[in-house]
C-alpha cells in the first residue's frame, strides 16, 4: 500500500502492534484528569486452576474429584471454614485476612469456549460470541479520557493485547523498558531513532505524520526508561514479579497512566500434566508479586489510588486427569485487590456435585458483572454503554 494513501487510523494500529503506540500530538491532548484512581489488570495466561488456587477444602466433592491433586487441609493457608489458599500463597492469604481482597466466585459466560485463544478474546473484549473489535480496557479509556491524555493506557507485554485495543486511544506497549521504542523495520530505524529533518521540504503529508508518530514514540520510550532507571525500592517482589515493578515505577514517576494491563505470559498455567509442584511454584510467583506491589504502593503513598484485578481466560476441569494434571474448564475466580476494596467472598461458588455433560461446572457469575463493577464504581464510567448491556454490579467498593 502506498504510504500516502494510508489513513491515520491505519498508522496508529500498525504502530501500536509494533509496540510504539502512544497518544499522539496530532490529537488535542487536553489536560490530564485530576482523578488519581488507577486500575491494574493482571492476566494469568493458559487458564489457571482456580480449585487448587483457593481450595474448597470444606467440600467433600473436591477430594472425590481430585484424589491425588487435592491439597490436604493441613497444608493449606486457611482463610475460613471452607477455603484455604494454596500453600505457596502467603501474600494472598495476608491480603485477604487484612480485608484488601475480594474473591468473586464462579466467573464465566454462557456457551463457554475451551480454546485459549477464543476465550481470551472474549475476556479481552468483554463481549463473548460477538466479534467486538475493541478491548474492554480500550473502550474504557476512550470513555473516561476523551481528551486522549498521553500515556493514559499502558500495556506491558511482548505484543499488544486485544484488551487495550481502542478506537481512539493508542496504548503505550513495551516489554523491556531499556529497549522500548527501538524496534522497527530496518528501513524505518533511522526515522525511529533520530527522526527526520523537520526543515526538509521533501516530506509529504504521510511522512510528516509518521515523523510525528515516531517523535511521540521516542518521547514515550524516554519517559518509560527514565521512570524505570530512577526507580529504587526495598520491597521484595519475589523471583518473578509479572512486570509489576515496572507498573510501580511508572506510578511513582507520576505518569498520567490510569489503566495498565500485563500478563504472566506463554500459557504458563496450562497445567495438563504433573501439575502439583509447577502450579504451586507459579502461584507463589503471582502471590509474592502482587503482595509486593501492594506493599510498594503503600510505601509510596498510592495505595488508596490503586485497584488490581487478577483473572484467567477460564478455569480447569474439576476432576484430575490420568497425567496428574487438569484439563480445560469453565468458571473461575476473579480477584480484586487493594486498599479501596471491601474484602470477602462475592458470588456463589459453582456446585462441584452437579457437573455438566462435559464434566465441568456451570458458571454462577457473568464475568461482565466484575467489569461493570470496576468500570462504574472504581473508574467512574457508564458500564451499560461500554458493555452493551446492563450487568448487576457487586458491592466491592465503598
Amino acid at each position: 500500500m502506498n504510504p500516502s494513501h494510508m489513513s491515520r487510523r491505519h498508522w496508529l494500529q500498525t504502530l501500536g502492534a509494533m509496540g510504539l503506540g502512544t497518544a499522539l500530538p496530532l490529537y488535542a491532548a487536553g489536560r490530564p484528569s485530576d482523578d488519581k484512581r488507577i486500575l491494574v489488570v493482571v492476566e494469568l495466561t493458559g487458564a489457571n486452576d482456580g480449585l487448587n488456587t483457593l481450595v474448597p477444602y470444606g467440600n467433600d466433592h473436591y477430594y472425590r474429584l481430585r484424589p491425588q491433586l487435592g491439597i490436604r487441609p493441613s497444608k493449606l493457608r486457611k482463610i475460613d471454614d471452607m477455603y484455604g489458599f494454596n500453600p505457596g500463597m502467603a501474600g494472598f492469604e495476608r491480603l485477604f485476612k487484612n480485608g484488601h481482597m475480594a474473591v468473586v466466585h464462579g466467573c464465566g459466560y454462557d456457551n463457554p469456549s475451551y480454546s485459549h485463544f477464543t476465550s481470551a478474546a472474549y475476556w479481552h473484549t468483554g463481549a463473548p460470541n460477538s466479534g467486538e473489535p475493541y478491548g474492554w480496557l480500550g473502550r474504557l479509556a476512550d470513555a473516561i479520557d476523551p481528551d486522549l491524555t498521553p500515556h493514559f493506557l499502558v500495556n506491558i507485554d511482548e505484543r499488544q493485547s486485544l484488551a487495550v485495543r481502542a478506537e481512539r486511544h493508542v496504548p503505550v506497549v513495551f516489554d523491556d523498558p531499556q529497549r522500548f521504542g527501538r524496534k522497527g523495520l530496518y528501513q524505518s530505524r533511522p526515522l525511529l531513532d533520530q527522526g527526520a529533518d523537520p526543515a526538509s521540504a521533501t516530506l509529504n503529508l504521510s511522512a510528516q505524520f509518521l515523523e510525528q508518530v515516531a517523535q511521540s514514540a521516542r518521547q514515550a520510550s524516554q519517559q518509560v526508561r527514565q521512570a524505570w532507571n530512577d526507580y529504587k525500592t526495598p520491597v521484595d517482589y519475589g523471583i518473578l514479579s509479572m512486570d509489576l515493578p515496572k507498573v510501580a515505577a511508572m506510578i511513582h514517576a507520576q505518569l498520567p497512566t490510569r489503566i495498565y494491563h500485563t500478563a504472566y505470559r506463554h500459557n504458563a498455567f496450562d497445567t495438563h500434566v504433573h501439575q502439583a509442584e509447577l502450579h504451586q511454584r507459579l502461584l507463589t510467583y503471582v502471590s509474592d508479586g502482587v503482595a509486593g506491589f501492594m506493599q510498594d504502593m503503600k510505601r509510596i503513598g498510592r495505595d488508596k489510588d490503586v485497584t488490581l484485578m487478577v483473572y484467567s481466560e477460564f478455569g480447569r476441569r474439576p476432576a484430575e486427569n490420568t497425567s496428574l494434571g487438569t484439563d480445560h474448564g469453565t468458571a473461575n475466580h476473579v480477584y480484586l485487590i487493594g486498599q479501596p476494596v471491601k474484602g470477602g467472598h462475592y458470588g456463589q461458588a459453582p456446585d462441584l456435585g452437579q457437573l455438566n455433560a462435559e464434566g465441568n461446572v456451570t458458571h454462577t457469575v457473568d464475568f461482565r458483572r466484575v467489569y461493570a463493577t470496576v468500570m462504574q464504581h472504581w473508574m467512574g464510567a457508564d458500564s451499560t454503554s461500554l458493555l452493551n448491556g446492563r450487568f448487576e454490579t457487586l458491592p466491592v467498593f465503598g
